[in-house]
């Protein structure tokens, strides 16, 4: 059971989205809040699992609110207003409700989150936990195709997200999951793979040239975000004859 919470402004839109959630035998409701400030209690004090998080707020957005947060839940904006969605996925969330939500519409933002915490979950079971005194795995196991595949550190060339999936490439073949950047992030070797832009995570070991705002490998030319150009440019400088 997924335990979660709704934050938003409207007493009546809270109404609907806890009218849905007692609907589903597979969420328990934690709690209500009716701002953020209500909301980051809750989260110091409890386990959350998904978190329906509306953007207009007074004090503080939704947006503002999640980008604060160190170790968010799974995230999924509740809104009127579209413009907002971009944005949305640019901060990993699992999904994005237009108000007035429809339960149909609920149900399939639900699913979402759910195999999202399946993943994670069975990635956890799989991937080898980094003990003292553990030698550490040079793997790590990802769903896809019904099935945990085994891939090693050494044979991904680069990681690129696409909106609810990330694609992981290899020199002769790539596996697509159901998975957050953010998420897989977390659990690779920082050591070995580096955040180069928000769609994009590199083998620092499979680098053949950077170029200007281009990282390339094995002829593939991906673009440098300015967020992370200065710390990629760090570790190039430092291994710089």
């Amino acid at each position: 059971m997924a335990k979660v919470i709704i934050v938003d402004d409207e007493p009546l839109a809270l109404d609907v989205m806890e009218t849905y959630i007692e609907k589903l035998p597979s969420l328990e409701l934690v709690a209500r809040c009716e701002n953020a400030i209500q909301a980051f209690d809750i989260l110091s004090k409890e386990e959350v699992d998904i978190m329906f998080l509306d953007i207009q707020m007074p004090q503080l957005t939704g947006i503002e609110f999640l980008k604060s947060l160190s170790n968010p839940p799974l995230v999924i904006f509740t809104t009127a207003y579209p413009n907002y969605a971009i944005e949305g996925y640019e901060l990993n969330v699992i999904d994005y409700l237009l108000k007035p939500i429809s339960f149909e519409r609920f149900m399939k933002a639900v699913n979402k989150a759910m195999a999202q915490l399946e993943l994670q979950n069975d990635n956890a079971i799989a991937t080898s936990n980094d003990t003292e005194g553990e030698e550490k795995a040079d793997f790590i196991f990802v769903k896809a195709d019904k099935k945990l595949i085994k891939i090693n550190y050494a044979d991904i060339l680069y990681i690129e997200g696409l909106k609810d999936y990330v694609i992981i490439k290899m020199p002769t073949s790539r596996v697509i999951t159901l998975q957050t950047m953010k998420s897989l992030e977390a659990k690779l070797p920082s050591n070995i793979f580096k955040r180069i832009h928000r769609s994009y995570i590199v083998n620092l070991k499979k680098i053949n040239a950077v170029i200007g705002n281009m990282v390339e490998i094995e002829k593939k030319h991906l673009p440098i975000g300015k967020n992370y150009r200065e710390e990629l440019l760090n570790i190039v400088n430092k291994n710089r004859l």
